[in-house]
């Protein structure tokens, strides 16, 4: 606080100094002054100094929100996928608490742009470019207070051997939470529709058949090539294409035709384009496994 004479009371002393008394301001002219301060804080514009919004004030919760664990989602990946997630995990929560409750979420939105155009080119990207911005997105959830993650990418699962080095919170799979709901179905062979990263590559195949013993059938190069460019050029900029529906549900048709009993829907985004009442057997959304499972752990319903 700055202080000087004019701050003072009127005293004595200032008697003695006439050139003091005659800087200040008029009686009424203080009350005036006075009395805007004290509306001022009485309404909340302004905190009284001498008494500072304490730090450690508690934050009244509604009882179920003080259980409740906090999702870390690295999202953006693409953010058409990731809005999805949010919807749904809101939702799960609202259906089990009710009236106004949602779930406890951070988001790490990575930016899309440089780094779709390395993820799409399958094992010539750079990968090791790739994982470093998943595990400082996976530090900074955890930083952030997050008590899990979800990384909302099936592609970019094949980066969680780095992330889990890094951090001590648990990541919730999205290939073991499919694995586990396929061998519900009493399903032994799947097609899987994905990235070209995630058709071509062993760490989702792999996965799916020594943890879970399914056999994984994949699209032909020539049809891995469409499935990947449709999910970079249209479902990640939010643009669904009927023409690009019906070449997926030939796709479809002909991994069904070599075997498949059910069809796991391995990318983020390619729910939003086929659904169930377009396949006749039946279908794995990753996302919405994903976000029950991570909903579930939330609650405390599961460990993860």
């Amino acid at each position: 606080m700055i202080r000087s004479d004019h701050c003072k009371p009127y005293s004595q002393s200032q008697a003695r100094h006439p050139s003091r008394t005659r800087s200040l301001l008029p009686l009424s002219v203080h009350v005036l002054l006075l009395a805007l301060v004290l509306t001022l804080v009485v309404s909340g514009c302004v905190a009284p100094a001498s008494a500072p919004y304490p730090q450690d004030t508690p934050v009244i919760l509604h009882p179920q929100d003080q259980k409740m664990k906090t999702i870390g989602m690295i999202g953006g990946i693409s953010w058409v996928s990731s809005a999805e997630y949010y919807r749904m995990m809101n939702h799960m929560v609202q259906d089990e608490y009710g009236e106004q409750n949602s779930a406890h979420i951070l988001l790490y939105s990575i930016e899309f742009g440089e780094f779709s155009k390395q993820e799409r080119l399958a094992d010539e990207g750079d990968w090791e470019g790739l994982t470093m911005i998943m595990v400082d997105a996976a530090e900074r959830l955890e930083r952030g207070g997050a008590d899990c993650i979800i990384i909302c990418s099936n592609t970019m699962h094949s980066t969680i051997p780095a992330i889990e080095a890094a951090v001590d919170i648990p990541i919730i799979s999205i290939i073991d939470e499919t694995g586990k709901r396929v061998q519900e179905k009493n399903i032994t062979t799947v097609g899987l529709l994905g990235t070209k990263k995630t058709m071509s590559a062993e760490f989702y195949k792999e996965r799916l058949r020594e943890e879970f013993g399914l056999v994984v059938l994949v699209p032909d190069m020539a049809d891995q090539e469409i499935v990947n460019n449709v999910i970079f050029d249209e479902l990640c900029v939010d643009y669904i294409n009927p023409a690009s529906k019906e070449e997926y549900k030939r796709i479809i048709s002909n991994l069904i035709d070599e075997g498949a009993e059910g069809i796991i829907l391995g990318c983020t985004e390619i729910p939003l384009l086929i659904r169930q009442e377009d396949v006749d057997v039946p279908i794995f959304d990753t996302t919405r496994i994903h976000a029950e499972a991570a909903v579930r752990y939330a609650l405390n319903h599961t460990p993860a």
